[in-house]
């Protein structure tokens, strides 16, 4: 699958107050988003930042028009850590020569290029001040239209900002914690609908909101994270659970610390307990596996388990 994205931190302003965690944020979204758990490839990125390269209205525009614009993409991913404004001429991403009443790009004009990115997938992700101004682009009355394939993650409402602490921006730190699996699904899947999820439990009504916008038919991986449970051991759900309302019978005999003594199904109950984990089965009548051992009791999959079972009956897995 072929994934690009381009990275802006913007520190450094002419004409506004300096920020302090910008260029570290776009630091570590390089890193996180450039290769998966297992360091396979991930995004190929493009990362620029105020103290090397100057980030003007016009670098922010070309580089959104050669995101946007490939032909050869499954995903296209934009980022921007930096100032945000809301004015009488519209809501910006500020850029380094921003100025006040020329801030620099616009956000309509962002989700524009987005919406008619040739790209399967379009992701844009705003660590900025009133960033939840995009809220205002979708009024019965705007022009602007979100289009397919299309998802927008911002830091916060359009009345408030977004937050740095000890040098980096609160929701970027979060959006990173939820790609390194927070938000992962149990084979490590992470998309942007869950990290919104992750988010939204994260931070509370006393904080800056979260705000996710999406036009989207199915939901991509834009990373892999560490999976709460192998496919190998996923496959095991039909050979231990002959039909999705199987109750798996347990004795003594599973549990390592007891007798009498069975390599086997000691084995048997770590993939169990593997799976219990990712809370695919759970114990019946009691809230431990090892109760359920020692007091021959059984075990049985949960809904998600029994999504699992069908996935990898159907051979999708």
């Amino acid at each position: 699958m072929a994934s690009a994205a381009v990275l802006f931190g913007v520190s450094k302003y002419d004409s506004f107050r300096p920020l302090y965690g910008c260029e570290n944020d776009v630091d570590a979204m390089e890193a996180v988003l450039s290769r998966n758990h297992d360091n396979s490839p991930n995004f190929a990125c493009r990362k620029f930042k105020s103290s090397e390269t100057p980030i003007t209205r016009g670098l922010l525009r070309t580089e959104i028009d050669k995101l946007f614009q490939k032909r050869d993409l499954d995903i296209a991913l934009f980022y921007f850590a930096g100032h945000g404004a809301n004015s009488e001429s519209g809501s910006f991403l500020v850029s380094q020569d921003g100025s006040p009443g020329d801030e620099g790009l616009l956000m309509a004009e962002l989700v524009s290029k987005a919406s008619k990115s040739p790209a399967r997938e379009k992701i844009v992700i705003l660590d900025c001040c009133h960033a939840g101004a995009l809220d205002q682009l979708y009024n019965s009355i705007s022009t602007v239209s979100l289009g397919i394939g299309v998802s927008v993650l911002a830091a916060c409402r359009d009345n408030e900002t977004s937050e740095e602490r000890n040098r980096r921006g609160i929701f970027t730190t979060t959006i990173i914690d939820a790609l390194n699996g927070g938000a992962a699904d149990v084979v490590g899947n992470v998309t942007v609908a869950s990290a919104y999820a992750y988010l939204d439990e994260v931070f509370t009504v006393f904080e800056q909101r979260p705000i996710l916008k999406a036009n989207v038919e199915k939901l991509v991986s834009i990373r892999r994270a560490e999976a709460a449970v192998s496919y190998e051991k996923l496959r095991k759900l039909t050979a231990y659970f002959p039909h999705p309302d199987y109750e798996f019978p347990l004795d003594p005999s599973f549990e390592p610390a007891a007798e009498p003594n069975s390599p086997e199904n000691e084995a048997i109950f770590g993939d169990l307990q593997r799976l219990r984990g990712a809370r695919l089965l759970t114990p019946i009548g009691t809230e431990h596996m090892y109760y359920a051992a020692m007091e021959s009791r059984a075990c049985k999959l949960t809904p998600l388990g029994k999504f699992y079972w069908q996935k990898v009956a159907k051979g999708k897995l």
